[in-house]
């Protein structure tokens, strides 16, 4: 959990940094820090449910 939170941490710091180099000195560009953040937030999940899944099978021998 701790790295799922330091990975989301860092994303949002990223899309952050991109989305004010993106929009200039003028205004922060939320469309495009949100939709970065999105993507990661959705990429970190489906790591999380495929090291779940992975486990759960590991978990079940079969026999």
């Amino acid at each position: 959990m701790k790295r799922l939170f330091l990975s989301l941490l860092f994303f949002l710091v990223l899309a952050l940094v991109v989305g004010y180099l993106v929009s200039g000195p003028d205004f922060m560009d939320w469309g495009v820090a949100g939709g970065l953040f999105a993507v990661a937030v959705v990429g970190e999940g489906f790591r999380y449910w495929m090291q779940r899944s992975r486990a759960r099978k590991r978990e079940s021998s079969g026999v």
